[in-house]
């Protein structure tokens, strides 16, 4: 022990060079690797892992998730076709099936430059211009991307892989990269959805995409000050596992912490569902290291807090890959919860349910989690109802909507539903829980249990899925978010919703958009609101530009409600347009000229941000 705790020490002095020379050790814990060529196990295009989807039987006229790793697993969902029918209007008779594969000979002929991948030869650093390789790292998963990869249609894609293994490699590639003039797309999971892993189309000199995920050791954790040091490319749920092993937890688990990385959470200032209590990445963030074309920036110790000026850790947090590459992160952990406790309530309506988050908010009451979802949300819940797997559950449900409709008087198209995660020891754990009851008692909301929390907070991890299904289906469907004040959180729900059906009727869409929305973080002064929106495009010229401009509009009103342009998305490039109006001139000439100084090449040349 004392000699770990000298390591550990030596560690926050020195920084964590003294622990990359010991590379080879076994106090390192490394994450299982992910595989270089990710899309042998991952969609190359679309959302999650190969095996996994939801498929339309056409000879059963079921919908069902094919798969083991989620609780879904092979399970059919007998209403959700006809929900699908009712809130998109779609039909059997029509399929937009996606390319098998993008061959070789329609992706973009690489730009090579000889000299800079002699110098990476000479770092021994694993590359490749394998043109799969390529095409995976050439975007996110914004619904655009992942339309143009269905059709085959990208006009510009990165030229050259490269892994790098340590902080070190990626210093000598930074620096190869300004002497020969060579553009960097640093790449984590892959989970953007702002549009910001996208290449410049108009971008002439070599675009090599450094993959960070060989990085991915946990380098210390110290067990007396609750931190742990961490290389960026490592997965969020790998995270997780790997930390569990010495009985710690970040309790960052944003909806893609299956797929992104801890320099991805940093670089677009994530935000996750149990945030309540662990907070958002800039508040585990303890110590950042970036490597940009001037050199490492970082601070010189690792304190809670130090009073030196502006922050330079705020011009890491959400910079997008427009500064540097994020290689290293020293976050707050904590002990591994001893309880873990599921809950739901039902309430009669939206503005009784975000007033019960409100007053949550007020007294100081912290779940892990607490979410609200409207009606057309509990209508899409049901339907994702796995059809039941005895007698006397189906009769459970049918008791319990009986007593909701029959007994409360709840309209069933007014009613929603809250979602809550409890975390901590029992006895808290408890006492918050019997609180929580007595409040949602008080707001006149019926407990729906824990069966139903436990559902809709696990259900989070498949939505993404359904994309890919109704796809097939000829819908283009989306999720964006913002921050608002609590007292414009109804008006900004309404005036969004309604802006977006004029909108639609203008475009003469044949079929009203769904359009939806959940309260998914809450705060002192306000909260996280999401919006899902798919509209049918079957007979539209140009889809995509009709939901684009849908989504524009939407978030005009937005900022016209008092909103913000995300919460915890990113700006990327599909939301540049509003970077100013958001920050101010001077905010954003600010912006500029740290870009202009870290980066006077403009090597980090992703066009996010104010690039």
């Amino acid at each position: 022990m004392a000699a770990e705790r000298l390591s550990v020490i030596q560690g926050h002095i020195k920084g964590s060079n003294v622990f990359m020379e010991k590379s080879s050790s076994n106090n390192h814990r490394e994450s299982h690797k992910v595989p270089q060529r990710r899309q042998d196990f991952m969609k190359w295009n679309g959302w999650g892992y190969r095996d996994s989807k939801f498929l339309y039987d056409l000879d059963k006229d079921v919908i069902h998730f094919v798969g083991a790793r989620y609780p879904l697993a092979n399970k059919k969902f007998p209403s959700f076709k006809t929900w699908l029918k009712t809130a998109f209007g779609i039909t059997e008779d029509y399929h937009c099936k996606p390319k098998f594969e993008i061959k070789t000979e329609d992706l973009p002929v690489p730009v090579v430059d000889k000299d800079f991948l002699k110098d990476i030869k000479n770092l021994k650093v694993f590359y490749t211009d394998d043109p799969q390789d390529r095409l995976f790292r050439s975007h996110g998963h914004t619904m655009r991307e992942v339309f143009l990869l269905r059709q085959g249609s990208f006009n510009r894609i990165p030229d050259l892989v490269v892994w790098p293994t340590s902080h070190n490699d990626v210093i000598e590639i930074v620096k190869a990269a300004n002497k020969h003039n060579i553009v960097i797309i640093p790449f984590g999971g892959g989970t953007s959805v702002s549009g910001a892993l996208e290449c410049p189309v108009d971008e002439k000199r070599m675009i090599v995409s450094m993959d960070t995920t060989e990085m991915n050791k946990i380098l210390w954790v110290d067990k007396k000050n609750h931190t742990a040091h961490i290389e960026a490319g490592i997965l969020g749920k790998d995270l997780e596992c790997k930390l569990a092993e010495y009985g710690f937890c970040t309790g960052h688990e944003p909806d893609s912490a299956e797929f992104s990385s801890l320099g991805g959470w940093v670089a677009t200032r994530a935000s996750g569902m149990k945030r309540n209590i662990y907070g958002n990445i800039e508040d585990m963030l303890v110590h950042v290291r970036m490597v940009t074309s001037q050199g490492v920036v970082e601070k010189n110790c690792q304190v809670p807090r130090i009073s030196s000026g502006p922050d330079v850790h705020h011009f890491i947090l959400g910079s997008e890959g427009t500064f540097g590459v994020i290689t290293e992160v020293t976050l707050k952990i904590r002990p591994l919860p001893e309880c873990k406790k599921y809950g739901s309530f039902i309430f009669p309506d939206f503005e009784t349910g975000v007033a019960f988050m409100r007053e949550v908010a007020r007294q100081g009451l912290k779940p892990a989690s607490v979410r609200l979802m409207d009606n057309d949300q509990i209508m899409f819940g049901q339907a994702l109802k796995p059809e039941a797997e005895s007698i006397l559950s189906s009769l459970f449900d049918s008791v319990k909507m009986f007593y909701v409709i029959r007994i409360k008087g709840f309209e069933l198209t007014r009613v929603v539903g809250l979602t809550l995660l409890l975390e901590g020891n029992r006895e808290d754990t408890q006492l918050l829980e019997n609180k929580l009851l007595a409040l949602g008692n008080r707001f006149g909301g019926v407990y729906a249990g824990e069966d139903n929390g436990k559902r809709g907070y696990l259900l989070t991890y498949v939505i993404a899925y359904i994309r890919d299904l109704i796809f097939d289906f000829g819908v283009f469907a989306e999720s964006f978010e913002t921050s608002v004040p609590w007292d414009r959180v109804l008006d900004l729900c309404r005036n969004v919703k309604a802006r977006i059906l004029r909108e639609a009727e203008a475009h003469g869409l044949p079929h009203q958009p769904f359009v939806s929305y959940r309260v998914t973080q809450t705060y002192d002064v306000g909260a996280c609101i999401y919006f899902y929106m798919g509209i049918n495009g079957r007979g539209l010229p140009d889809p995509i530009h009709v939901y684009e401009e849908l989504e524009a509009a939407a978030r005009d009103e937005i900022l016209a409600c008092g909103g913000s342009v995300s919460h915890h998305h990113g700006i990327g490039k599909i939301r540049k347009r509003w970077l100013k109006q958001s920050v101010s001139g001077v905010g954003l000439g600010m912006m500029r000229a740290v870009k202009e100084y870290v980066d006077p090449n403009n090597v980090f040349a992703n066009g996010n941000l104010m690039i």
